[in-house]
């Protein structure tokens, strides 16, 4: 069974440096979310800011997103790979030692514009690596890479919740150092039959782009569109409660659930391991047909979690019961599965262009979303919590659709160009 056969570890090596993009686009959106009231008492911010800085490093990321997609496929996958981290890493640096609030949001611009443009960027470099048989666990993988951004950072944030903007500095400087050591592994990352090469082989000797998938009118076709939008309206509806609980989780239950900053930084870290642990095993079945027919149930138990969150406005027991159906089932009903299914129904050619652009639409519409919850929650907890609810619906039924009629159709096409691909981390001989 292709789902079984075993992967080489070099190809394991090449989405763990992709995953990084997804460790630290989660880590910045927890770190911000962890520090928030450190920064809100630190910067003696009102909700309308701390609204804005949320918003900010949405919606970098999702500036990040559409852009940094593109100019990937353009100008070469591998090129944007290697510096976008690096300029994340700079980014973080600003915010470890911003001194006030204005220094802040010029961070989180920096950060959340090269996390934004790494995203898409590593996906498709992973999955041109990789054989079709092994693209779903690869890819997969990348989410494995996420949760531990998250862990890192909820546990720094428990560990250090009582030394003021003294850990939130640590929270935020561990980024810095990731991204750096990140950056220097993959400028040793070779890729034989890159995606460059192809790229440069199809523009002629003027520097035009021949036709075949480089082209931004090759994004408005059927066979990229249906897919694009597809994915996009699931990962938007997913996300906006994801999101949600990303950026405000600590801020919710400080502000709403009475609970104190340790208390709260803890339920959040008790409950990740079940996370963690759940999206390794999806990585199991990301090849096989299981993969799809968990959906069904992960999803029903992912809007009954948040059914009961709304029930009990936000209560502290209503919260720590959410926390437990959510990680049971955020692994196999998420985003794992939004970056299976782009890498398997979106056109190999234009997957930095197409993704890039549901990450950025998407993000922005957190971004819009982060800007008003600050102040959603202190009118009325229920409200939100009810619209998010009405949300994961929506993306449950997005992702029969993706699955009954998406995905039957990209398992009965050609092979993929890259099954002819393989990975190397080894560096490069001079």
């Amino acid at each position: 069974m292709a789902g079984n056969r075993p992967i080489p570890k070099q190809l394991w090596k090449a989405a763990a440096l992709s995953g990084m993009a997804s460790y630290l686009d989660a880590g910045l959106i927890v770190s911000i979310s962890v520090n928030l009231a450190i920064y809100r008492d630190s910067y003696d911010m009102g909700v309308w800011m701390a609204g804005a800085i949320s918003a900010i490093v949405t919606g970098c990321i999702a500036v990040g997103s559409l852009v940094g997609g593109r100019l990937a496929d353009l100008f070469g996958r591998r090129r944007l790979y290697n510096w976008d981290i690096f300029c994340f890493a700079f980014g973080a640096v600003v915010i470890t030692l911003a001194p006030d609030d204005i220094t802040l949001l010029i961070g989180v611009l920096v950060a959340g514009l090269a996390a934004g443009a790494d995203l898409p960027t590593s996906l498709a470099v992973v999955s041109d690596a990789a054989p079709s048989w092994a693209r779903g666990r690869l890819v997969a993988f990348t989410q494995v890479m996420w949760m531990l951004g998250i862990t890192v950072a909820i546990f720094l944030g428990f560990v250090l919740s009582n030394t003021g903007m003294t850990g939130a500095r640590l929270i935020t400087g561990q980024l810095a150092v990731a991204a750096l050591v990140t950056w220097a592994m993959r400028s040793r990352l070779k890729l034989s039959g890159a995606y460059e090469d192809e790229v440069d082989g199809a523009r002629g000797a003027g520097g035009e782009q021949a036709p075949g998938g480089i082209a931004l009118r090759n994004v408005w076709t059927r066979a990229a569109l249906l897919p694009m939008a597809a994915t996009f309206v699931f990962y938007v509806t997913w996300g906006l409660g994801a999101n949600t609980f990303g950026q405000f989780g600590t801020y919710l239950l400080v502000t709403v659930s009475d609970a104190s900053q340790s208390l709260a930084t803890g339920i959040n870290l008790a409950f990740i391991p079940i996370g963690v642990l759940l999206t390794i095993a999806f990585v199991r079945f990301a090849d096989t047909p299981w993969r799809d027919r968990l959906f069904y149930t992960a999803a029903t138990v992912q809007i009954l979690a948040f059914v009961i969150a709304s029930l009990t406005a936000g209560a502290l027991a209503g919260m720590l019961v959410f926390f437990v159906l959510y990680q049971l089932s955020n692994p196999f009903a998420g985003e794992a599965n939004y970056k299976v299914w782009s890498q398997l129904t979106l056109p190999a050619d234009t997957r930095g262009t197409t993704q890039g652009l549901t990450y950025a639409l998407s993000r922005a519409v957190y971004a819009i979303a982060a800007f008003f919850t600050p102040a959603l929650l202190d009118h009325s907890p229920s409200v939100l919590l009810w619209s998010i609810t009405v949300c994961m619906t929506l993306a449950a039924l997005a992702g029969a659709f993706i699955i009954r009629v998406l995905v039957p159709r990209s398992t009965s096409g050609g092979r993929d160009r890259a099954d002819l691909r393989v990975a190397s981390t080894e560096p490069r001989q001079t």
